[in-house]
């Protein structure tokens, strides 16, 4: 096999329909768009419009609301930080910031801080100095040896 014979699967391509291009083409004529009326002008935006009729978005009753003032955490499980521990890209010796959290690669970016979740197991002592933690989570902290220091959410 050389680099210049190198080609596609046959089929493997599909060239565009070249609509509205005579009527031999198949796509001729109206050019896919049916007969006449608004659907087939161009501009055309009536999602939702259901000849007058109330549209079902507005029949439907609506719920709750989107509160803009909430905090989006980064969780990280008591599991999953054992287990950074014991692959070695946490120093439990050291305190575990939100920095070394994101260094490590346990979350992605800390968002507005980083929440300590209780699911799993922690067997070591670590001190963590992060923005929350559950009940649960704490519980498992301090019955392993160690203690987290709450820090208030950078907003």
């Amino acid at each position: 096999m050389k680099l210049n014979e190198i080609r596609d699967n046959p089929g493997a391509r599909k060239r565009r329909m070249r609509i509205a291009r005579g009527i031999g083409s198949g796509k001729g004529k109206t050019g896919g768009r049916g007969g006449k009326g608004q659907t087939a002008r161009t501009g055309v935006s009536i999602n939702g419009f259901e000849g007058g009729q109330m549209p079902l978005y507005r029949r439907l009753p609506k719920r709750g609301f989107n509160n803009i003032f909430a905090r989006k955490f980064a969780e990280v499980n008591l599991g999953r930080l054992q287990d950074a521990i014991d692959a070695g890209k946490l120093d439990a010796k050291n305190t575990i910031t939100e920095e070394t959290l994101v260094a490590a690669g346990l979350v992605r970016r800390a968002h507005d801080g980083i929440r300590l979740l209780g699911k799993g197991t922690l067997k070591t002592t670590v001190s963590l100095d992060i923005t929350g933690v559950t009940k649960a989570a704490l519980a498992a902290v301090e019955k392993a040896g160690g203690s987290v220091k709450v820090t208030s959410a950078s907003s």
